[in-house]
């Protein structure tokens, strides 16, 4: 039983190695790159009027889902144990210059996320119950022609998402959970179930109405703690920077590969974290309704900087500003979050964290279902067939919580890897679309108008897109 164990995380790591030491580094920055380029610097440039398009996004369809219940959606499968065990695994095995390649990551995948987010909108389909459904395998499908490449990215996104990333969740809830009160994670794994089971059986609407009334609470909260640690600790933020920069460059490491570990624990952490390219975004993306198709990819761009430069960053904060890190003595993920913020505040901190990754795992559990329910729609449209996703999605919450991390991770890596390599290839073969699309809505700002979507402006995309969208 070892050796067939033994045998399957060996094939695993093997398929790690390949996509991302060979393939994804860089596929995802020069995907990134490009579309920063070709859009002229749209999230610097733009960076005011992604705020903007946000108070005006509580407003959607009547019984539809609105631009914020979208963002907020995609918010809550970012913000997750990506951003407290996520960025204690990269610092713990890349180093400090770990997070560097986190903000390099979310720079560039800001105008990826835009490119993917506005090509989900403008391809969405109507569900003919006032909601939309949409993202990469509908774009796959309907812009390039090529359904087998649908599937196969729906397959890939119901792995990842549905079974792999939920159980990844609920470990770290349960390992959060045990550290601070002890519990035990059979009993963690049985409530977790429970508690998500209503939810996902409410189908999509239920999902964007939790995300919305929870994800702004718990986000803030996290943020007033980690503004209060680095308060107190802001004499030695300069510090810190540096020790940051020198690490991700390689000027402080002794060891010919730590270069390497820093920026490839902090693209692959980083991706897991705020998504950018993965693929995933977008589905959340194609539900809202909105004006014009770009303007749901400046809000999903918004979301991505939120997600890492500033939760990442808090988190980076709390463990560097401690000075506990020690890679010799195996106190890593969650256990490493947990025991930084009890040095800097005292004996409520693990609590306080476990209560953290609850609600951030939490609103992350219910956000993947959504993704995984509108690719398994994708495949088979069958209501039976959500019913069995729904099922195999609750299991899988409960074997996160019983088995080990490790295996949890490496399983997760591959799942990620294989997503966004399919949709990482789509978007470039579709970018012409998603640019004109933001060419549109920005000569429509400059001539004083609310931008509106006109099909008729866009005759490439006449048998593509749905008549009844747009």
């Amino acid at each position: 039983m070892m050796e067939l164990k033994d045998l399957f995380i060996s094939f695993i790591n093997t398929g790690n190695v390949l996509l991302w030491e060979n393939v994804l580094i860089y596929l995802l920055l020069g995907t990134g790159l490009y579309f920063t380029i070709r859009t002229g610097f749209l999230q610097i440039r733009s960076f005011g009027h992604m705020f903007s398009l946000i108070k005006d996004s509580r407003k959607g369809a009547k019984g539809g889902i609105s631009s914020f219940q979208a963002f907020s959606t995609s918010l809550a499968a970012r913000i997750g144990i990506g951003n407290l065990a996520g960025v204690a695994v990269a610092i713990y095995i890349g180093g400090p210059g770990a997070v560097f390649w986190m903000w390099v990551t979310a720079f560039v995948g800001m105008a990826t996320s835009f490119a993917e987010s506005a090509l989900a909108q403008v391809y969405k389909i109507n569900h003919k119950d006032n909601t939309f459904r949409g993202g990469p395998a509908y774009y796959i499908e309907k812009g390039l022609g090529q359904r087998w490449m649908g599937i196969l990215f729906a397959i890939c996104l119901v792995l990842a998402f549905g079974l792999v990333f939920n159980s990844v969740q609920s470990n770290s809830i349960a390992a959060a959970m045990h550290i601070a009160f002890g519990t035990d994670n059979t009993w963690v794994g049985i409530i977790l179930a429970i508690a998500v089971a209503p939810i996902i059986f409410g189908g999509m609407r239920s999902v964007a109405r939790v995300a919305e009334l929870i994800v702004p609470f718990m986000a803030i909260g996290y943020l007033v703690v980690a503004v209060y640690i680095i308060a107190i600790n802001i004499t030695i933020i300069p510090e810190i920077f540096a020790t940051i920069i020198n690490s991700a460059l390689g000027f402080e490491q002794a060891a010919g590969g730590a270069l390497g570990a820093a920026m490839m624990q902090g693209i692959k952490r980083g991706l897991f974290s705020n998504e950018a390219g993965m693929g995933a975004a977008p589905n959340a993306a194609a539900t809202a309704t909105t004006n014009h198709p770009a303007a749901q990819g400046y809000v999903q761009m918004l979301s991505v900087f939120i997600d890492t430069m500033i939760i990442c960053t808090a988190t980076a904060s709390i463990i560097l500003f401690s000075g506990i890190l020690d890679t010799s003595n195996g106190v890593t993920g969650i256990e490493l979050t947990q025991a930084a913020l009890d040095h800097e505040v005292g004996n409520w901190g693990s609590p306080f964290i476990a209560i953290a990754i609850l609600l951030f795992a939490f609103t992350s559990l219910i956000a993947n279902y959504s993704y995984g329910e509108s690719n398994i729609e994708y495949i088979f449209k069958s209501k039976i067939a959500i019913n069995i996703y729904r099922t195999a999605m609750l299991a899988m919450v409960f074997i996160g919580t019983v088995i080990d991390i490790p295996t949890i991770w490496i399983m997760a890596d591959l799942s990620m890897g294989m997503m966004a390599f399919v949709n990482l290839v789509a978007i470039l073969a579709l970018s012409e679309i998603a640019l004109a699309l933001l060419r549109d809505y920005e000569q429509q700002r400059k001539d004083g108008k609310i931008p509106m979507f006109d099909r008729k402006k866009f005759p490439q995309l006449d048998k593509q897109i749905d008549k009844d969208v747009w």
